[in-house]
Order: C-alpha cells, then structure tokens, then sequence
C-alpha cells in the first residue's frame, strides 16, 4: 500500500513471547470429570509488544488452554514481519492482511488466535495515542461493569473449599458467583448449587457452567431442577456448536442460557445469535481473533438485544463489556494478575474500568522471567 498524507505513524519493531503461567493447583470442570481432558495446570501466553517510529507502544496477548501455545507462537513468528512499516492505526486493513497471510491454514482457531495479539496490542497502541482508556476511545455505556468470580467453583475444589472461596469472593466486592456443573451423577451436581444457594441467600446471583458436557435430553431434565434456584445462567449445557439446540433449550427454560466462548469467529457466534440460542453471548476477543472481529459481535449481539458475558481475559473484556449496550457482565479470574503491575478494582460488585490509556497494564518482571521463547522484528532485531 502506498502511505498517504493521511498516516501518521509506522510500525517500527515487534516482539512476540511464548510464556508459561504456572497455576497453583491443577483445575478440574466437567471436562475432565468426564474424561475428555486433564486437568489444567498451566496457561501458555503469547504477548506482542508493538512499537513506533514514534515511540508509542502497545501491549496484547492471546492463550491456550493445555494444547496450542507452542502452534499459536510458530503462526505469529510467520506473519509478525508483515506489520513493520505499517501505520498501526489501520487496525482492520492489518488484520485483514494477517488473514490472508495465512490464508491457507483458515479464518478461525490457531491462526486467528495468533493474530488476536497483535490485534490487541495495535488497540492498546490506538487509545494510548488519544490519551484515553480503551472503553472511552470505543465510547463506553458505563465506568464500571459487574463482575462475577468463577476460580472458586471448579470440580477439583471441595464443597467445603468452595463455600470459603465464596465467602471470600463476596468480602472482596464481588457481585456474582459462578460455580462449575457437569459431573456425570447430576445429583452430586445439585447438591453443591443448593448448598452455594443457601450459602449466599436468595438475591445473590448465581450462575452455573456445564462446560458442554450435558447431551439435550439431560440439559433439559437438569435445567428444569435449576430453576429452583433463580440462577443468573446456565453456561454452555450443550455442545459449543450445537445452535440448534442450544435454541431449544433457551425455548424450553425460564433460566437464561449463556454460550459462546469456545467458538473462534464472528460467523460462529452470528449463527447461536440468528438461532436465538442464547440470552448471553459470552465471545472471547483472544479466541475470536482479537478486538476488531470482536467488535462485529457486539454490533450482533447489540442489535439483536442480548446481553454479554465476555469469557476470562478480564484485562481485556472490561473494557469491551462497558463499551456494550446492554448491561454487561465481566469475569474475575485472579490468576491471570502475576503477568501485569497493575491490579483492576473491584467494588460494590463492579469491576471499574481505569483511568490509565489503553488497556492500563503492562508487563511484569515475573512474565519476563515465564517467558520461554521470544523473537523481535523491525527496528533493532
């Protein structure tokens, strides 16, 4: 592309990390419960810190889960020499151009999760070139958002330890409770929603996540037996890619049904939406490819009047979530707060969006020292 009068800036160095996040216990949902995963005892990152001629910085990241760290670094390795020389503040072009950078390995999943990170870093950059926080340069609804925990309610934790994780949440602010479901006896199940039930009251909100392992037949049985319990939502019943019946199922039920953060496109998650399938859309900006795809699912879900419930990345999903119409909710993992100096408040149940330009974090001495790959392109390599 040619530069016009119009650019302002160009890409001068980027430089991507594969890092490693120790957890301090290994985590178990109903995914392992059930035998289709181990239990989860790390989380790879992959950062891209871009700079400009200018000397304005941005900083984004995306993750893996268990597999696909290592695949999703190699991609962003490849199509990383592609942004230097690029004015960073034509974020859609960009992303585009990484697309069809990888054109053959798809438009979704691993590659576009490795975009997701410049994708990132390229917004960060944008909004602290304008001096405002990212919900303010996107023009946020609200300052703050409510925010639920869900660390403390995973299957590898007691009923008892659960009960304390919850107690603790609530002292710090929190204003909601997600606990994990799934386990293949379904009473075991119930017994630990009444007992967080009654453990927080009857106004406190309370969801539930099945993590996709309910088959429709017992997605419908059990969800019948929640509504006793007047809970927020019920995440992911069903299969991540069954619309159709999650769209039944949100027919069936007088309790809200939340999905979508395993999908890895707009299209996926434009598909629950035109099925009705959900009452809370839950995209995850590093899986979908980022901020700008993320974008393109608001819009969906603002114009067909669900709610959103952006998935993990709370650094991230903040911002996003208080740029949405309609009253949002945001997630609270702790887990992820040893990477960044900074620390996200949390009070009167909402997490508040900082005052700090762009995203308001940066990285620690301790994701440094996690870092197990790093590569840099541009100026200085």
């Amino acid at each position: 592309m040619q530069r016009g009068e119009a650019s302002l800036d160009r890409i001068a160095s980027v430089r991507i990390s594969h890092a490693i996040l120790p957890l301090k216990a290994a985590i178990s949902d109903a995914k392992v419960l059930t035998g289709r995963q181990k239990p989860m005892t790390e989380i790879a990152f992959l950062f891209a810190e871009i700079r400009t001629e200018a000397g304005l910085e941005g900083v984004g990241y995306s993750y893996s889960k268990r597999a696909g760290g290592k695949g999703q670094y190699a991609h962003a390795r490849e199509i990383a020499p592609d942004l230097i020389g690029e004015d960073p503040n034509d974020i859609q072009r960009i992303w585009t151009k990484l697309v069809w950078a990888g054109a053959s390995v798809g438009r979704s999943g691993l590659s576009t999760q490795a975009i997701a990170a410049f994708d990132i870093a390229l917004w960060d950059l944008k909004a602290k070139r304008a001096g405002l926080p990212l919900a303010k340069l996107l023009g946020a609804h609200r300052d703050s958002v409510a925010c639920y925990n869900t660390s403390g309610g995973f299957l590898s934790s007691s009923i008892e330890e659960v009960l304390e994780n919850t107690s603790a949440a609530v002292a710090s602010g929190i204003g909601g409770v997600k606990i994990k479901v799934g386990q293949p006896d379904t009473r075991i199940d119930l017994r630990r929603v009444a007992a967080v039930r009654e453990h927080l009251g009857d106004d406190f909100p309370l969801m539930v996540d099945a993590n996709q392992q309910w088959d429709r037949s017992t997605a419908i049985r059990m969800g019948r037996k929640l509504e006793a319990f007047e809970l927020t939502w019920i995440e992911e019943p069903l299969d991540a890619y069954d619309a159709v019946g999650h769209a039944d199922l949100a027919r069936e039920l007088a309790t809200p049904i939340a999905t979508g953060e395993m999908l890895t496109s707009v299209a996926e998650h434009a598909d629950l939406i035109a099925h009705r399938s959900i009452d809370f859309i839950q995209p995850d900006a590093p899986r979908v490819g980022g901020i700008t795809p993320f974008l393109k699912i608001m819009s969906l879900g603002e114009h067909a009047r669900v709610r959103m419930a952006p998935h993990f990345a709370m650094e991230i999903h903040l911002h996003l979530a208080a740029a949405y119409e309609h009253d949002p909710w945001v997630e609270h993992f702790e887990w992820l707060e040893p990477l960044f100096n900074e620390r996200l408040e949390i009070t009167g149940g909402r997490m508040v969006v900082p005052a700090r330009p762009g995203l308001g974090f940066s990285l620690s001495e301790q994701a440094r020292e996690w870092t197990a790959a790093t590569e840099r392109f541009g100026s200085g390599a």
